[in-house]
């Protein structure tokens, strides 16, 4: 049986011959080439070639570094059809055609539920927590970790737990279980302890913010954290720390790491 690695290695080049293949038999349109949506990229396999010309030799040398095996007849096809494929892909970050997007850009699609003609939500924001019956605080702190956080949120609103003691319960597990796990990346404790003394002091002048007010909470290290490296999981960017846009620690209130997959 095929491992999830291999098939990530070997669908690129099958998704290239499949391309070739369907593209030399597919009859023209009546009436000419149509017309491209304003602003559409081209159809897979049907751009203007771009990168150097490849050869099946070259992809003969790849497969070394790929751990793969390709036939002769697999190198042929993957080297004819690699400029109209693959290449435009890495074009656009190479150039000439080059797209600079800068830290600071939207991205390039959004998602929103609204349908269109309706409005677009309420007059104003409500959230009501449903009543349901909270149990009582574990004196255990395992049980405490591991509780839903919605009994999390309602011990919090209650002022049976802190969000400094929630904070070094998750702390300690980190601190114990990670040498073994390895699953943290970067660990924001002193911003975290910090935010958690805040969230307490404000809960105790009457400040309840709502029912994630003062939860820990860990992040994957893919979401920019101002301020705090977020490295993406690659050597190249071990020390990058965001300072345009991201996500900002200082108004969460919680702890924020970055975790390996």
């Amino acid at each position: 049986m095929n491992t999830r690695r291999q098939f990530l290695i070997r669908a690129p080049i099958g998704l290239l011959g499949a391309a070739a293949a369907c593209s030399g038999d597919r009859p023209a349109p009546a009436g000419g080439a149509p017309q491209a949506t304003p602003g559409a990229p081209p159809a897979f396999g049907t751009a203007a070639g771009a990168g150097p010309e490849v050869s099946p030799s070259t992809f003969a040398e790849a497969e070394k570094l790929a751990q793969v095996n390709m036939s002769a007849g697999q190198r042929e096809m993957a080297a004819a059809t690699w400029r109209k494929t693959m290449a435009p892909y890495l074009e656009r970050r190479s150039g000439p055609r080059k797209v600079t997007l800068g830290p600071d850009h939207a991205p390039a699609m959004r998602w929103n539920p609204a349908l269109v003609g309706s409005p677009t939500g309420p007059d104003r924001d409500h959230f009501t927590l449903s009543r349901t019956e909270t149990p009582p605080l574990p004196a255990n702190d395992a049980d405490i970790a591991f509780a839903p956080v919605t009994s999390l949120a309602r011990w919090i609103e209650s002022r049976k737990l802190s969000p400094t003691r929630l904070t070094w319960i998750y702390l300690d597990r980190i601190a114990r279980l990670d040498p073994k796990l390895r699953s943290v990346i970067t660990l924001a404790r002193a911003e975290a302890l910090g935010r958690a003394a805040m969230a307490d002091a404000e809960i105790a002048s009457g400040k309840y913010r709502g029912p994630l007010h003062g939860i820990p909470f860990g992040v994957k290290d893919l979401l920019d954290t101002a301020g705090i490296a977020t490295t993406y999981g690659a050597e190249p960017f071990r020390d990058r720390a965001a300072s345009l846009g991201g996500y900002d620690v200082a108004n969460t209130g919680a702890v924020v790491f970055n975790a390996r997959r």
